[in-house]
């Protein structure tokens, strides 16, 4: 049993790093999740031919800006060395419980190269805007929402296997302290017993010594 308890805190310990990894990646994605209301508000606005060309620059310069966040969210998305958006990420699996079955984290590297695209579109003009909103922004939007979705999904799965374990580590504990405790108390009524009966036996002892001073007080 203290086995299998070693076993499951390790279990447990992966399930933690793995979801570390995970939490910080979804913590990047819904920071971009969150910029990209802005993003198409500017290419809606740079959409529109009545703009002048300094309002434009204007306009491109804020976009080229909030692109930039939007990188720097997933770029800098990484825990304990691991980011789940550049180009060398692969899936994060671990154990999920002693029979060996597995829970993953999955690579997201589509949407950061769905951000890389959309910053690098031509938009000199409103033309340009329209069609950045319908192609790159799109994509980028389908890829966020896939990512967040997904990783939302698997980041449940660990932490409701995360507390199944720890109930299931908590019951054993209890269990495990129940055969103890019996096993002491037998122990302590096994050792009560081998105390009366090497009282006892001092006692025949004593009696059997006094028995021959008896018989010689007879003679005396």
């Amino acid at each position: 049993i203290r086995a299998e308890l070693k076993a499951t805190d390790a279990v447990m310990q992966g399930l933690g790093s793995t979801s570390g990894v995970g939490k910080v990646a979804l913590a990047g994605l819904t920071g971009v999740s969150n910029l990209l209301t802005d993003v198409r508000a500017k290419l809606t606005e740079m959409a529109s031919s009545s703009i002048s060309t300094a309002q434009r620059t204007i306009l491109k310069a804020d976009f080229d800006g909030l692109m930039s966040q939007a990188a720097n969210f997933l770029n800098n998305s990484e825990f304990n060395g691991i980011n789940m958006f550049n180009s060398n990420a692969a899936d994060i699996k671990t154990i999920s419980n002693l029979g060996g079955d597995e829970l993953q984290i999955s690579e997201q590297k589509a949407a950061l190269t769905a951000i890389t695209s959309l910053a690098g579109a031509t938009i000199g003009n409103s033309s340009d805007a329209i069609s950045a909103i319908a192609g790159e922004f799109a994509s980028l939007e389908k890829e966020v929402n896939t990512a967040l979705g997904e990783l939302g999904k698997e980041m449940r799965a660990i932490n409701l296997q995360t507390t199944f374990l720890t109930e299931v580590r908590d019951a054993t504990k209890e269990g495990l302290g129940n055969i103890v405790d019996a096993d002491l108390a037998a122990e302590s009524a096994r050792l009560t017993s081998l105390q009366v009966q090497q009282q006892l036996s001092q006692q025949a002892l004593g009696i059997a010594n006094q028995r021959p001073q008896s018989l010689l007080s007879l003679f005396r």
